[in-house]
């Protein structure tokens, strides 16, 4: 037997049931949110796919009037469908962008996407289908472009808080390149 292999095994397994704790904890702070969070006090929040809960209290109760779904329209879907009836129903404006989770958006795509968050009128809500890596890009680039509030805090958005996993081999990646790729764009030229 090795010396010292005991209390190693025991440090990785202590490890690994803090990590699934803490993961099995987002998981359920999630769940229980629809992972609702506030990218800019009074102007931007962010999702994920909402529901009924989040449709109907807190879209009202934080004064929503803009939506903005990065999934894309997709008609015939029940919850697309429910989406833009509730959204009707409430008054707020809603608005399409398809975006993948697999894929870099370009910078073209990127400026449509700032353009179209800076002028929707606010406070607006975005979300995907988890609220986690596109939504994450998109809270980015409105904290790094319209609310200029800097690279660390549109950093932040791309996050494992909001349950972003910023790792090579998982394909919501994409969203950390074109991140990467669009700085020095957004002015930040020291990364």
């Amino acid at each position: 037997m090795f010396p010292g292999r005991k209390p190693l095994l025991a440090l990785c397994g202590g490890v690994c049931v803090a990590a699934a704790l803490a993961l099995g904890a987002y998981a359920s702070d999630a769940l229980l949110t629809g992972n609702f969070a506030t990218v800019v006090p009074g102007e931007v929040y962010r999702s994920a796919q909402l529901s009924n809960t989040l449709m109907n209290r807190d879209v009202p109760r934080y004064g929503i009037r803009t939506i903005i779904n990065l999934r894309g329209a997709n008609p015939g879907e029940h919850w697309y469908d429910k989406e833009l009836a509730d959204a009707r129903a409430l008054g707020v404006e809603h608005i399409d962008f398809r975006m993948s989770a697999k894929h870099e958006l370009t910078q073209e795509r990127a400026e449509q996407l700032i353009a179209l968050m800076a002028k929707a009128p606010k406070p607006l809500l975005i979300h995907c289908n988890s609220g986690s890596d596109r939504t994450g890009l998109a809270a980015a680039l409105y904290v790094a472009s319209v609310a200029r509030r800097g690279e660390e805090a549109a950093e932040d958005q791309l996050s494992l808080r909001y349950g972003h996993l910023s790792l090579p081999f998982v394909a919501a990646y994409a969203m950390d390149e074109t991140w990467e790729k669009l700085e020095p764009w957004l002015g930040f030229t020291d990364s």
